[in-house]
This record gives structure tokens, C-alpha cells and sequence, in this order.
């Protein structure tokens, strides 16, 4: 990898294009290296892990409502919309595809300097190749090139410490993707990049406090942004420049202002793009640092059944990182997180309210598990109230380490019983990860697809996507227009289609 150092120029040091980061990003995205097979294979991976949780999606409320701004605008060839059947226009496909992947809070993950969840690129780059009638093996390499980006910009540059969304990544990580599908040249790309940037800048609150469906609509609107910044640039339409290092910018401005140095990695020219295989998906429907209380919570379940019961339980006191505490831990400060009545997008960043279920249940579901009556449930709540997180330095230092046999997304629980014990133990990382007790291989996305797939769509159909997505280099561009599912007849006509302008 290469290091690019960045910070902030006024305008009279005329930062020339060829130094400024977006043209660094356009020239990895142009460079036509090998996709290498342990890569390919992964992106196979996460083809199948989208469309699982895209088709749990599209009967609830976000992703019935995306998918009818889309239907409002078919197109030929345009592209597909996961649930249903005709083309559609690929900007809106690739939103309607982005909240349907992205509402559930169950795809995969990256963390360092920033969070992100890289599989939010799938969507708008799958939309422009279909329809453009790109091959598969193209689709594999934009796959790979949206991934590399949005990891190396996640590795260096913070924007939540800013409060600026983590989508502000996916913007021109998509635009990339879809360069290198399309093959556009250095210069076009670069102006995408630019573009797609400029106009996915947006503030953290939409994750702050009494969480909307807008969560869910997040990275489908930059997805889409980067779709239009693309058409611009082939147009001839330029960006605001230097995006990042003008006195102006970004980085002034939004970010850690006119004093800023970043030095962000990306591969040198012929380098593989590998960044796929740093990153990693989720075994349960919640924020990321909840995946492996979770599982430390089923595993305390079964080993101490008397945890179960709030009468027998004076506190519970999780040690963790400093982005658990504060973000989806009691350090955030939001009253909402012990709400029962809190909408599902604020339970899943609720740490006490996940890990009380889990210890309870034993398990974790994608719907049972946020219902109204299961967090309403006074037992639930009684024990809910009384846990609480800490940061812990260790575990904030473990979080932030670029080793990955060292780098944690854990912690450590201590609960007080009201008979004196007290049961210790802890967790570094998630079941499902790399480096976890039961890392996910190919068997598990296609087993979490069937999963969440069953009642939605028929056997045949699962069966066919699942044929065709794991031969998906190999795929002809009429083969790449069938990456999708459509719904079993008459499911998705139980539920209304809300009306806007179109």
C-alpha cells in the first residue's frame, strides 16, 4: 500500500490535480489489476449476504416505500429492484436496492478510524451494471474497487468525530466502483468523486437520539448520488476542486479543519484491491459492536439460567470501548435507549436493551427479538434498567489496533447477584468473525439467505439466485440482469403503497 498524505491548501498553493486524493482514488480505480480469487469469492459472499437481507426487507415499512419511488420510474434497460419484476431506472433502483440491504442493520462491516458498511456499495454499482449490461466478471471488479476505497478511507479518516455521517465515505467509494465497472478514464472519475462527495455530506443525527427510518435511507441516497455523479461526469459536468484539501473543503471545514494531516493508504499500481477480506458480516440484525454481546449473552444464558430473572440481579456493568459506550452504550445519554416504546432503529443501537434480550432468550431474531410486546415486557424492562456500560481504556485501545489478531469489538461484562456472586467474563470479538469461534464461510451466507428468504420468495427462486450469483465472473450481462428476486405471488399486494409526488 501507498501512503498519501493529506491536508488542507489554500488557493494560491494550486494543489495540482495529479496530488489531490480524489485523483489518488481515480487512478486506483482505473488501474485494471487482477481480481484475485480469495477476493472474487468473497464478493460472491457478500452478492448473497445483500440479497438476504434486502429480501427480509421488502415488506417493511422503508423498503415498500423506496421500492415505490422506484416503480414510479421504469426504464429500458434500466435495471432490477429486489421483490419485483420489470426494469426500473438505475438511480432509483440503486436506492430502493440500498434501503432494502440497509434496513434490517444486518450486512457487513468495517471499523477504524470511522465505521461503514461496506456492502452499501453493492447496490448502486450492481444498478449501473445491469444497466449498461455490464458482464459479471466487470460487476466483480467495480464490486472490488468500491470495497478497496471505502476501506482505505474508513482506515484514515474519522468523520464521527466530527458528527459528519459515515455515508460521506460510500459517496465517492461507489462512485469509484462504478469507474472501474464502466472502465471511464482517470479524469471522469475523478470529477465523479468530487461530485459524489460534495453532495453526501450530512450530519450524525440521523443515529443520534430518537432514530428514524432515515437510517435506512442513508446509504441508498448516497448510492444514488454517486449513480448521478457519474452521469455528470460523463457528461463533461466538473466538481468543486481540491474536494478535500481545499481551504474550503471538506477537511477545513467539516472535518478536523485547516490544520488537518491524514495520510491515507491505498494500493500502488498494479496492487491487488484486497480490502474486501479486512472487512466482515453479521450473524445477527444489529449495530456491529452488538454482534458479539450477543453472542456472549447467549452463551451466559445457557451456562447461568438464573440470569434470566431481574429479581436475582443487583447490577450489570459492560466494560467496553469507547465507541460502544458512547454510541450505543449508556454514554450516548439518550433517554431512548431504556425506552420499551422506542422505534427498532433505536433498539438496535441499544446496547443494554440487546444484550438483556439476548441474555433472556438465549437467541437473537431479526423481528421477534425488537417487537413492541417483547420490549414492552416488564421483566425485560425491570433488568434492561439495570445495565449500564463503562469505557474501558483497554478495550478502546483493542478497538483502534490495526492488528487483526489483537484489533476487539468486545468486552467485558461483570453482573452482581443479590446472593453475593459475581460472573465475570468476556468477549473480543463477534462468533461470526474471521477470527472468531465460528467464522461465516459460504454455507453460512447461503444458509442465511435461505433463512430470511423462506415465506418471501419461493424455493425455485432461491435456488436459481443462488445458482447464478455464485458463478457471478462467469455471468453474460443477461445473466447479471437476473441478480435479483422476485417476491411469491400475491405478498407483496397485502401491503399498501404509499403515495408521494410521482
Amino acid at each position: 500500500m501507498e501512503q498519501h498524505e493529506v491536508r488542507v491548501h489554500r488557493s494560491d498553493e494550486n494543489l495540482p490535480r495529479e496530488d489531490q486524493l480524489a485523483w489518488k482514488i481515480a487512478e486506483v480505480a482505473t488501474d485494471p489489476v487482477t481480481v484475485p480469487d480469495e477476493v472474487v469469492e468473497m464478493v460472491i459472499n457478500r452478492m448473497i449476504d445483500n440479497a438476504a437481507v434486502a429480501t427480509a426487507s421488502i415488506t417493511r415499512g422503508p423498503g415498500i416505500a423506496a421500492r415505490a419511488q422506484a416503480l414510479d420510474h421504469p426504464y429500458s434497460p434500466g435495471s432490477t429492484v429486489f421483490g419485483v419484476a420489470g426494469r426500473y431506472s438505475p438511480e432509483w433502483a440503486a436506492w430502493a436496492n440500498g434501503v432494502a440491504v440497509r434496513e434490517l442493520d444486518y450486512h457487513d462491516t468495517f471499523l477504524a478510524a470511522e465505521y461503514s458498511h461496506p456492502g452499501d456499495n453493492i447496490p448502486p454499482i450492481l444498478a449501473v451494471a445491469q444497466h449498461r449490461g455490464s458482464t459479471g466478471a466487470d460487476l466483480v471488479r467495480g464490486i472490488a474497487t468500491g470495497y478497496e476505497i471505502q476501506v482505505d478511507l474508513v482506515r484514515a479518516i474519522s468523520l464521527h468525530k466530527h458528527k459528519i455521517d459515515h455515508v460521506a465515505h460510500l459517496g465517492p467509494s461507489a462512485a469509484a466502483g462504478i469507474g472501474t465497472l464502466l472502465g471511464l478514464d482517470t479524469t471522469t472519475i475523478f470529477q465523479a468523486i468530487g461530485q459524489a462527495l460534495h453532495t453526501t455530506t450530512a450530519t450524525r443525527q440521523s443515529r443520534k437520539g430518537e432514530i428514524s427510518t432515515w437510517k435506512a435511507h442513508a446509504p441508498a441516497f448516497a448510492g444514488k448520488m454517486a449513480v448521478e455523479a457519474v452521469d455528470r461526469a460523463m457528461r463533461g459536468q466538473t466538481s468543486p476542486t481540491p474536494i478535500y484539501e481545499g481551504e474550503d473543503g471538506v477537511i477545513a471545514w467539516l472535518l478536523d479543519g485547516p490544520g488537518a494531516l491524514y495520510t491515507v493508504p491505498l494500493p500502488g499500481r498494479g496492487e491487488a484491491k484486497r480490502g474486501i477480506l479486512d472487512t466482515y458480516t453479521k450473524e445477527h440484525s444489529a449495530e456491529y459492536q452488538a454482534q458479539a454481546w450477543i453472542d456472549l449473552a447467549r452463551k451466559l444464558h445457557y451456562a447461568h439460567p438464573e440470569l434470566t430473572d431481574p429479581a436475582n440481579i443487583g447490577s450489570v456493568t459492560i466494560h467496553t470501548s469507547h465507541h460502544t459506550h458512547n454510541v450505543i452504550g449508556s454514554g450516548a445519554n439518550d433517554p431512548q435507549k431504556y425506552d420499551p416504546t422506542a422505534s427498532r432503529e433505536t433498539l438496535d443501537h441499544s446496547i443494554p436493551y440487546i444484550f438483556t434480550v439476548a441474555l433472556q432468550d438465549g437467541t437473537w431474531h431479526h423481528v421477534d427479538s425488537y417487537a413492541p410486546e417483547r420490549a414492552g415486557r416488564p421483566d425485560t424492562v425491570e433488568l434492561w434498567n439495570k445495565v449500564r456500560t463503562l469505557e474501558d481504556p483497554e478495550w478502546t485501545r483493542r478497538y483502534h489496533s490495526i492488528d487483526p489478531a489483537e484489533k476487539a469489538f468486545g468486552g467485558r461484562v461483570e453482573i452482581i447477584l443479590h446472593d453475593g456472586r459475581t460472573i465475570t467474563d468476556e468477549i473480543a470479538v463477534a462468533d461470526a468473525h474471521p477470527l472468531g469461534a465460528r467464522p461465516f464461510a459460504r454455507a453460512d451466507y447461503v444458509r442465511k439467505f435461505q433463512t430470511l428468504a423462506e415465506g418471501v420468495v419461493e424455493e425455485a427462486e432461491i435456488s436459481r439466485f443462488l445458482d447464478l450469483v455464485q458463478r457471478l465472473p462467469e455471468l453474460a450481462p443477461d445473466e447479471v440482469a437476473g441478480l435479483t428476486v422476485t417476491a411469491r405471488p400475491g405478498l407483496l399486494e397485502q401491503y399498501p403503497t404509499p403515495k408521494g409526488l410521482f
